[in-house]
C-alpha cells in the first residue's frame, strides 16, 4: 500500500507507520505565514509484516528531484562562496527559491531543498547559516539572522523502527532577531521576538518575546513600538 496522506504524530493504527507533521500545527504556520511552500507529502509502502519497506520523504517526479538536488549541490559547494550578492540570489531563484528585495544572504550559508525557501523584504541573513528548508521554511520581512544559526525543518520518529523522518515546517515572522549560534527546531517564532545567541529554540516564541538558554525560555518582552525600521544591510563582497 502506498500512502501519502498526512497523518499524526500520535500513535498508529498500523504498525510502522510513519509519522507526520501535526495538522493543526501545519495550518497555523500557514496562517501565519501564507505563502509557505510546503513540500509534496511523503509516500510509502508497509510489507505484511507492518514494517516500511519503501519511504520517499517527498512525493515528487525524478525529474524534479534531481533538479532540486543539483541546485542544492552546486550552491553549497560553489556558488555560497562566490562574493556577489546578485549572483548567490540569482542563482537561489532560479531553482525556486522566493526571495524579496534588499534581502541578503551571506557568504557559506548552506540551504537544503532551495525550492521551499522563502524569504521577505529587507532581510539579512549572516555567514555560515543552515537554512533547512526540505519541510518548508519562511522567514519574513526585516528578520535579522547573525551568522552561525541553524534553522531546521523537522526531525526523526525515535520510536519508529525505521527511525523515519518527520518533514515539520518553521516559520519567522517579521522584525525577528536571531542572534549568533542559535540553533531554531520546528516552530513558530512570532513576530518582533529575539532569539539570544546560543539559545535553543524548541517550541513556538510569542510575538515580542525576548527568549534564551537551553531550551530557550522568555525572560524579556520588547517594546512593539521599536517595530518599524528596515534590516537591510548588503555591504560589499559579504
Amino acid at each position: 500500500m502506498v500512502n501519502s496522506e498526512a497523518g499524526t504524530t500520535g500513535a498508529s493504527n498500523v504498525i510502522g507507520e510513519p509519522a507526520a507533521a501535526d495538522p493543526a500545527d501545519v495550518a497555523r504556520k500557514k496562517a501565519a505565514a501564507p505563502t509557505l511552500k510546503l513540500p509534496p507529502e511523503p509516500e510509502w509502502e508497509l510489507g505484511e509484516d507492518g514494517r516500511v519497506t519503501y519511504y520517499k520523504m517527498q512525493s515528487m517526479d525524478v525529474r524534479r528531484k534531481a533538479r532540486n538536488r543539483i541546485g542544492e549541490l552546486l550552491f553549497n559547494m560553489f556558488i555560497t562562496h562566490i562574493p556577489s550578492h546578485t549572483i548567490r540570489q540569482g542563482f537561489l531563484r532560479l531553482f525556486g527559491a522566493t526571495i524579496g528585495e534588499w534581502s541578503t544572504i551571506m557568504r557559506g550559508t548552506t540551504i537544503l531543498d532551495i525550492e521551499f525557501l522563502t524569504i521577505g523584504n529587507g532581510t539579512t541573513i549572516g555567514f555560515r547559516c543552515l537554512l533547512d528548508a526540505r519541510a518548508g521554511l519562511w522567514i519574513g520581512d526585516n528578520v535579522t539572522i547573525a551568522s552561525d544559526v541553524h534553522l531546521l525543518g523537522g526531525g526523526h520518529d525515535i520510536n519508529h523502527p525505521d527511525f523515519l523522518p518527520i518533514p515539520i515546517p518553521t516559520v519567522v515572522e517579521d522584525y525577528v532577531w536571531i542572534a549568533s549560534r542559535a540553533m531554531v527546531l520546528p516552530s513558530l517564532i512570532g513576530r518582533g521576538a529575539v532569539v539570544a545567541a546560543q539559545a535553543l529554540v524548541v517550541k513556538d516564541v510569542a510575538p515580542l518575546d525576548v527568549v534564551g538558554g537551553n531550551p530557550a525560555k522568555p525572560f524579556a518582552k520588547r517594546n512593539p513600538d521599536a517595530l518599524g525600521y528596515s534590516a537591510k544591510y548588503r555591504p560589499l563582497f559579504c
